[in-house]
Formats: structure tokens, sequence, C-alpha cells
């Protein structure tokens, strides 16, 4: 098997799920192999799923980061009768357009939307500022969106394209929040953009003042929700999303039989109340 990412080679986030795919293809018997994109583009990313199909695996395991790219690679391995499964990037609906047997992972502008209605409910956030650090994946937007929906603020206003540069994004952080003081809440997407942004805060004197939630786990995120600094992380529990496809593949291969429906692995939301749980395995099963 053949598990295909859009995530650039600096993106630790990945990890988990490459740590995954190791475990269910030890437990399965089976081989899988990892392959991205080193600097993230996604045109390379569609290079890299029809190199694959051209290899012939028994199944490839791929994110739709961008559905209009890589609709053409992903639906012409399905073509070819190799049994793809969709994972993090993209929706459900978008998988069943490919031809894909399901998918596994967070539906992006609900976990958005629960992650608003809970700074709404905790600390009456109506304003904020959403660090995207891969804007060119409409599933960040989503999240993004989600969030203003539920707490009533404009997304498009309240959004920075922050690049993937921890000084750049800080610098973008610290310059959006000295030019809108009254922001009510941060929301950033993953580590990539939690940490430089809890660095951003720190200079700014505003650590534990506003109101902090981050998609995804870190050990720095963890220190950070334990400290109270960050209200919450969101777990949409990627070591699902490299496990199951693993599992389902092989015993769709050996044996022909496949769960009914698509697999929601999140969201969950780690809080200071849980996080002893999670934090022990954070960054390598969580």
């Amino acid at each position: 098997f053949v598990l295909i990412s859009h995530a650039p080679d600096s993106d630790s986030w990945w990890n988990v799920i490459k740590n995954a795919i190791k475990v269910a293809g030890d437990q399965m018997d089976v081989s899988v192999e990892y392959r991205n994109p080193p600097t993230g583009d996604l045109a390379d990313m569609a290079r890299i799923v029809e190199q694959a199909t051209a290899s012939g695996p028994d199944g490839i395991i791929v994110t739709i980061a961008d559905f209009d790219v890589l609709q053409g690679p992903i639906t012409s391995a399905v073509d070819q009768g190799i049994p793809v499964i969709t994972i993090n990037s993209g929706t459900q609906e978008q998988s069943e357009a490919l031809g894909a047997l399901m998918h596994v992972g967070q539906p992006e502008y609900t976990a958005g939307f629960e992650a608003g209605k809970r700074a709404k409910a905790e600390a009456g956030v109506t304003s904020f500022l959403c660090v995207n650090h891969y804007i060119t994946n409409p599933a960040s937007v989503e999240r993004c969106q989600g969030f203003a929906d539920a707490i009533g603020a404009d997304a498009a206003a309240s959004m920075i394209d922050s690049g993937q540069d921890p000084a750049e994004i800080k610098n973008k952080v610290l310059a959006y929040l000295t030019a809108n003081p009254d922001t009510g809440a941060v929301l950033t997407l993953g580590p990539t953009s939690a940490h430089p942004t809890l660095s951003a805060l720190e200079e700014a004197g505003l650590s534990g003042e506003i109101y902090f939630g981050t998609f995804d786990l870190s050990g720095e995120i963890a220190d950070a929700i334990k400290a109270g600094i960050i209200a919450f992380g969101i777990d949409q529990q990627p070591y699902l999303q490299g496990y199951m496809p693993v599992v389902i593949l092989t015993n769709y291969a050996r044996y022909g039989v496949l769960p009914s429906g698509h697999m929601n692995s999140g969201p969950g939301f780690v809080t200071k109340d849980n996080i002893s749980l999670v934090e022990e395995y954070a960054g390598v099963y969580r």
C-alpha cells in the first residue's frame, strides 16, 4: 500500500500518521510506504499519485488536499481497479465523487464550528484571529469559517495567510493583534502556526489573557494547555487516519470485506481536564 499526503517534510504533525501506518503494517503483515511532496506543492503531489498508481499497489491512501488538482490522478487510480481510501483533508462527498471506498477524517467545518461554540460559551468570544498556515488547502478555510459562523464574525476579515516560516508567523500575529487590539480569541490550525503564536502572545504580554484554541496537538501545545494558555486542542485523532485505512484495505484485499459508510476520526477536544490521558502519547499516537 502507499499513503500519499500533501504535507511538506517540515510538518512534524504527520509523524503520528507515519507511526500509525508502521504499526498497522506490522500488525497486518503488509508493507505501507509513505510519500509526500517535500515542499507541500500540490502539483508535485498529483504527480506522486500518478507514479504510485503506475507502480500497481494493492491500495492507495490519499488526502484530498485540493479536489480540482487531485481529481484526475485519483479517479485514474480508481479506474484502474486500485482501491482508494481518502483521509484527512477533503469531505466525504468529495471522496464519493472520486470513487474512493470511504473517507477517514474530521469534518473540518463542523470542527471549526464546535470550537467557536466552545469559545463563545466559555469566554463570550465574538471576534477572533485565524492564523492560517496552509491557506491554499480549502479545508483550512473551512476551519476558520466554521469558527467565525459560530461566534458571528466575518471569516475573511479575521483570517491571515501566515505562511509556514515561524518568524514570519510570529510577526504577522503580532501585527494583527496590534492593529486589532479588541480581538477576543486566537485560533491556530496546527503546531506549525500554534508554536510561533505562543511566542507572539508571550512577547505581547497576552499569554493566558486572550482566549486561544488550536487544531491538533504537540508536546508544546500540551504544555500550554496545562498552563492554561491554550484552552483546547482539537484532536482529529490522526493515528486513526493512518491506522484504520491500512487495516481496512488489508481486509478488503484478503477477504473483500468493507465497513459501510465513512469514518469520522474527530473532532475531540483536549482540555486541561483530560490532558493527562493524552499527553503521554502526544506526537506519537495522539
